[in-house]
């Protein structure tokens, strides 16, 4: 039986994409369904557009989301080393291999040449294909054009590949999520496969790469289509065995178009620093082309891995309903265990002095806050009022509150109060407080009014946690100074 090997081979130049996060996880899901292996490869070929940087962050990007790869960088396996720059030494081989059976040819035309070509094509109203010029040169003739100093680029010979393995120039293939794709080759035009400086463009490398690695099943974005008809080729005109292909739909902002920066984060470690948890993100992440067989869209990496079907992802694109993954991440925030949580908060209240409140407060504080939060980064605001001597109001809350004359009765009465007030026991602290509510409704105010006048003076907002974890975490200290500096 076939041995399942799925890969991910991201660019190191930017930060992991939620595009490529959606791939790799597909890749990732369809490896565990299956009993496979998942294997990551860094494509930095392009030197100029790679980093470290961004190598690093794909790493942290894809362990944080739990996308943990079988095979690759740190892993090590039969068929490395994973990452392309490394692997120049053995692309050479395959040229030549190519070259001796005539499916490529040295192409001597210089930048100046091509360009007219493409010119003369947009003049004639004609897609542009390489005209074969340097497919049929003589010996004398390549020597001479070396002479002049010029390095030839390597081409594939479409044409001579595609008469040999088929009887047409239509090229098929049955794509495991778009099913039945064709082409007619003659619209393709021969393409390089080895640049004159000796760097192999991507076509031909990643047709290597994922031959030695054993690659069984390729599943990547749509945009790769056009690639795949070339690289099927490829294959066959070295004899490999041509790999199973999957074309994902791509992912749109909510108006349709190509999701990017204008429209929010995008890359996965931009959604991790706004607060996003990584659990709420991938389970997010899964659901862009693919839905569960039972309904339920609340599920852990694991329970999706078991119910993934490639077959029935979705061919259309996906839009990235930012609402959707803001509610999702409330609903993880909700059930995550309450020390867990306060942990993961922290570096979003960093601008306070957290040695105010001891870590039991802080967790109080949290889970008294989480409730209508979607996104961490919402808890920097939403427990201001728990640091710091004094505090800062929100529009027209104390003009509505505070300063009016029913407000500073209230006010007056509870600053009475405040010495019998059982900071230290909270449900004693729930009873006192609706006494004092009952105090003033029998007097025809209402206890909502009562709680916003004390609230208001308390946090300068009419909502927010708990009065109950208010009072006992700001202690009668806080409570004092601010009642009374409420008071006129």
């Amino acid at each position: 039986m076939e041995e399942i090997r799925v890969r991910i081979a991201p660019s190191p130049s930017g930060n992991l994409h939620v595009g490529t996060a959606r791939t790799a996880l597909f890749n990732y899901l369809f490896a565990k369904k299956n009993n496979g292996k998942f294997v990551l490869r860094i494509e930095d070929t392009d030197a100029e557009r790679t980093s470290q940087a961004y190598v690093d962050n794909i790493f942290d990007s894809l362990k944080a989301l739990g996308l943990n790869w079988d095979e690759g960088p740190d892993v090590g396996g039969e068929y490395g080393p994973y990452t392309q720059s490394e692997r120049f030494d053995i692309y050479p081989k395959y040229i030549q291999e190519l070259l001796d059976k005539g499916f490529a040819y040295e192409c001597f035309c210089t930048p100046e040449e091509l360009e007219a070509e493409k010119e003369q094509a947009t003049a004639n109203k004609q897609a542009y294909v390489y005209s074969k010029k340097c497919e049929n040169l003589t010996e004398e003739e390549k020597a001479k054009l070396r002479a002049e100093g010029r390095k030839p680029a390597i081409r594939f010979n479409i044409a001579k590949a595609q008469k040999a393995f088929h009887e047409t120039s239509i090229l098929a293939f049955e794509d495991l999520v778009k099913g039945h794709l064709q082409q007619d080759t003659n619209l393709i035009g021969d393409f390089v496969i080895l640049k004159s400086n000796g760097a192999p463009t991507y076509n031909y490398a990643v047709v290597i790469d994922d031959m030695l690695m054993k690659i069984s099943h390729i599943i990547r974005g749509e945009d790769h289509i056009s690639n795949t008809f070339k690289q099927i080729l490829i294959y066959e005109a070295l004899g490999a065995e041509v790999p199973r292909f999957g074309h994902l739909g791509m992912i749109l902002a909510p108006d349709r178009s190509k999701l990017s920066k204008r429209h929010g984060a995008t890359a996965v470690s931009e959604f991790v620093e706004k607060g996003y948890l990584t659990e709420a993100l991938i389970n997010f992440v899964a659901l862009l082309g693919w839905s569960p067989s039972d309904a339920n869209e609340i599920k852990s990496l694991e329970e999706i891995a078991q119910d993934f079907r490639i077959n029935e992802v979705s061919s259309s694109n996906s839009i990235f309903e930012y609402d959707k993954l803001n509610w999702m991440n409330g609903q993880y925030i909700k059930k995550m265990d309450i020390k867990e949580l306060t942990k993961m908060a922290k570096p979003f209240l960093a601008k306070y002095d957290l040695t105010e409140l001891t870590e039991e407060q802080l967790e109080k504080v949290v889970a008294a806050t989480r409730e209508p939060i979607t996104i961490l980064s919402d808890l920097t605001n939403d427990v201001s009022y728990f640091f710091g001597k004094d505090i800062e109001f929100e529009e027209g809350v104390k003009e509505a509150n505070i300063d009016t004359e029913q407000g500073q009765a209230i006010l007056k009465e509870f600053a009475s109060r405040i010495d019998s007030l059982a900071f230290d026991d909270e449900e004693k602290l729930h009873e006192q407080m609706a006494e004092f509510r009952n105090f003033f409704k029998e007097q025809g105010i209402k206890p909502k009014v009562t709680m916003w006048t004390i609230r208001a003076a308390l946090t300068g907002r009419t909502h927010g946690a708990d009065m109950g974890v208010v009072l006992e975490v700001l202690g009668k200290d806080k409570v004092q100074y601010r009642i009374n500096k409420a008071i006129v």
